[in-house]
């Protein structure tokens, strides 16, 4: 157990999840990305980017523990979702490029909207 928890808190370190990030959009953006890792790419970065969380980071440790598990594991899923080799190119030129990741306004929309889903069926399940 503890190794898992210092591999997820290496993963949380800025600098290497910013070039994960970026990897992620080159991978979004190539042709040959199975569509189920594009999505869960898409997915992340639109959480990752958006100026909007699910859990608010202003709630004690949920709020900011969303952060530190939800965007990694999503780049786990991602990467393993990849070929191997299309993962490593991405990856490598990530890290060789000095390139900024574009926002993501979008993706405040994508979190808004499963917050309006769950506030839904929360009321359904409370009326019905």
């Amino acid at each position: 157990m503890t190794m898992r928890l210092a591999r997820l808190f290496r993963a949380a370190n800025t600098q290497r999840l910013a070039t994960y990030l970026i990897a992620l959009w080159k991978l979004f953006q190539h042709p040959q990305t199975p569509k189920p890792a594009k999505w869960v790419a898409i997915f992340v970065l639109a959480y990752a980017l958006s100026p909007i969380d699910l859990i608010p980071d202003f709630i004690p440790v949920l709020g900011l523990l969303d952060d530190l598990i939800l965007v990694p594991l999503g780049v786990a899923l991602a990467v393993r979702l990849t070929p191997k080799d299309l993962w490593q190119a991405r990856l490598i030129e990530a890290e060789a490029a000095a390139q900024k990741l574009p926002p993501l306004r979008w993706g405040a929309l994508i979190v808004i909207a499963m917050w309006v889903v769950v506030l839904g069926l929360l009321w359904w399940w409370l009326v019905a």
